[in-house]
Order: C-alpha cells, then structure tokens, then sequence
C-alpha cells in the first residue's frame, strides 16, 4: 500500500493520473493550521479511525489523504471537489471511480471504514 498526502484538487488529480490502473482510495479532509489541527472538527475525530484501518488496505492499492483547503475555500458551491468529485462533506472516504464512499459520521465507526477497505 503506498500512502500519499496532498493539498488541493490539482495536486490530487496528479497522484490519481500517476496511479492509473491501481485500486485508490481517497481521504477528503478540512485542511490544517499551523498547529496541525483542521478546522473540521468530525475530520479530527474520524482521521485516527482511519489511520488505524491502513493496515487493512488491499496489496498494490493506494491511499490519498487530500487536504481539501480552508473553510472559506470548501463552503464555496463551485469547489473543484464539489463539482468535479461530488465530495459534499468532509471528511469524506471513498474508494476512487466507484460509488463506494463513507461521509461525515459514518467515519467514526471503524468496522464500515474496515468493510469500504476490504470489500471488492
């Protein structure tokens, strides 16, 4: 499992064209301060989750942990994630070019962030 952290849509899209071919998934978070902390508070109650599900990640897959820019940023309805990823909340897990995805509240259960990892 290869694991990349990126900030912003253009720099997301390099990563996924980079990848073509492998099983991708992606993590959709509010981006953080100096201090390390997101503005998002369920993205810091669910990030933990999903890292400690890492583990579980198919052989060859990648995971793309996508910092997705400041509150002011992300609110705007013509977001780069909104229109052209439909990600419509943060934080957001989804299993790349699938409809597979877990949004918001669903993250702070590890057995569905478990299952979006291991099922085909």
């Amino acid at each position: 499992m290869t694991s990349v952290e990126v900030c912003g849509y253009d720099e997301f899209m390099k990563v996924v064209e980079a990848n073509k071919g492998k099983t991708i998934f992606a993590y959709f978070t509010g981006s953080k301060d100096a201090n390390g902390l997101s503005w998002c508070p369920d993205c810091t109650t669910a990030e933990p989750i999903v890292r400690a599900e890492l583990s579980k990640l198919p052989e060859g897959s990648v995971f793309i942990y996508c910092q997705t820019g400041d509150r002011p940023y992300w609110k705007n309805p013509e977001n780069n994630f909104r229109t052209k990823l439909k990600v419509t909340a943060v934080p957001t897990l989804m299993k790349y070019g699938t409809p597979q995805k877990l949004v918001e509240e669903e993250l702070f259960v590890p057995e569905l962030v478990h299952m979006l990892f291991t099922e085909d």
